[in-house]
């Protein structure tokens, strides 16, 4: 048996962040529309706790989506676990509409993400690092699973869970210049305050921040503003920071119905998609901190001052460690001169690169078919292509950038994404069970529970 008393969990979700949280709700608001029908589930999360970009929660920051791009709004908007329903828990609802914005601060919202997964907490296995994957022995079409190695965080005890169905959301893996490692003083945007915090600030008098997009900014600002006594350099890869096209007609390609347009498009309306619409996410920054950041400088130069520097046109090209001093090596300027620029830290807000699961799928990724180019099939559902032997369903909640563009590792469409993945598990499920006449006697449930229902409404 395995945790919980369940012979076979219908669905494990391997991480917890806002994704495979929003997938626990959609699962917890079909077994209420279904309860004759319940499919069974846990997630494994390897932090110790819920924690959603904990390290870039700076004051004031908000936001780059609407409050109703939440967790469960634009799949069920009576759902319980919306935003809303979070405010007026809160007591803020109405002192939330009277501040008259669409975009509530990082903070808030990471409140928000706090409460909802606190009402599903029971599903989840906090502290649990799945090491491997792998089809379990003896498997028959009526108990197809796979078999998933879990550890501790200590990595000391060590468990065996059986799925019929894993859903992979482990998140982006950090991405830093080539050749450059993070240490005491090199450090990348996703570990920036914890390691901030680390410092005494008096120590920190000539800081680069090396990036060009939303974070890179909002770090700049802060270094600035927290550190009056220090220097602070932007190493930007182009002319300065370039604007996030937020407008609502490009803001449709967040739409749900331009994943259908990107995933069923031609390699043709892909490519258009990317040359056209990649200023609405990538190396953009909003425009308010851009204004703030040029408010800065320009206060500066009326003051004869020049705190804030823009190193325009210049990558970080290397890092050296010369005795206590941290000189970076900067490739700068139109003939991609090499300088170097002694600093008491270096943040690296270069971005993420998109998850990969192959190694955690180890003997299984064979059976998972990929493209001319390498990366994982998709179906709509976002469930990875596989040989027929594996009947088991393997879905992605990020890495689907390939097939299903801009939103897919972005919070924009995770509502409805969870939604897809239920009725896909619902659906594939009730066709199994056609196939199997030992488990159609047992009312058609692979668990031998109950007759399969209708879809979770979408």
């Amino acid at each position: 048996m395995s945790e919980s008393g369940h012979d076979i969990y219908d669905v494990v979700g391997i991480g917890f962040g806002p994704s495979n949280l929003s997938l626990a709700i959609a699962l917890e608001e079909y077994r209420a529309n279904c309860p004759g029908n319940q499919i069974s589930s846990l997630f494994l999360e390897r932090q110790a706790s819920f924690g959603w970009h904990r390290n870039m929660m700076l004051p004031s920051t908000t936001m780059q989506i609407s409050f109703l791009k939440d967790l469960a709004t634009f799949r069920n908007p009576t759902s319980s676990y919306s935003f809303i329903a979070f405010l007026h828990a809160s007591g803020r609802l109405v002192q939330f509409v009277n501040n008259q914005d669409f975009f509530p601060t990082r903070q808030e919202f990471h409140q928000y993400l706090e409460w909802a997964q606190a009402r599903v907490a029971d599903r989840v296995s906090y502290g649990s690092e799945v090491r491997s994957i792998q089809l379990t022995s003896g498997a028959t079409p009526e108990r197809s699973a796979v078999q998933l190695e879990v550890t501790d965080a200590s990595g000391r005890g060590s468990r065996t869970i059986e799925a019929r169905n894993v859903v992979i959301a482990t998140g982006l893996v950090p991405s830093m210049p080539e050749g450059i490692k993070r240490d005491e003083r090199v450090w990348h945007s996703s570990e920036f305050l914890e390691k901030y915090r680390r410092m005494d600030p008096r120590e920190l008098r000539r800081v680069a921040v090396a990036g060009a997009g939303q974070s890179a900014a909002e770090i700049t600002r802060f270094l600035y503003d927290e550190l009056p006594h220090a220097q602070v350099y932007a190493v930007v890869p182009s002319y300065g920071y370039s604007i996030a096209d937020d407008s609502p007609f490009a803001n449709q390609i967040f739409d749900p119905s331009a994943v259908d347009d990107y995933y069923f498009g031609t390699e043709h309306t892909r490519d258009a998609f990317w040359r056209y619409h990649r200023n609405t996410n990538y190396s953009v920054v909003d425009e308010d901190v851009i204004r703030g950041l040029y408010r800065r400088r320009y206060d500066d130069d009326v003051r004869g001052v020049r705190r804030l520097e823009l190193l325009n046109l210049t990558r970080v090209a290397g890092v050296k460690r010369v005795n206590a001093e941290t000189r970076v090596c900067l490739r700068e300027g139109p003939g991609a001169e090499i300088r170097e620029l002694n600093v008491d830290a270096l943040v690296c807000a270069t971005g993420y690169a998109a998850m990969n699961p192959t190694a955690l799928l180890g003997e299984l990724d064979h059976l998972c078919l990929r493209d001319e180019s390498g990366r994982y099939r998709l179906e709509r559902d976002y469930r990875i292509v596989t040989a027929p032997e594996m009947r088991c369903g393997i879905y992605l909640q990020s890495g689907t950038e390939h097939t299903h563009g801009l939103t897919s590792s972005l919070l924009s469409n995770i509502a409805l994404r969870s939604g897809e993945i239920v009725d896909s598990i619902v659906a594939r499920r009730a066709e199994q069970n056609a196939e199997s006449p030992i488990l159609a006697e047992l009312g058609g449930d692979i668990s031998g529970r109950a007759a399969d229902m209708p879809l979770l409404p979408q």
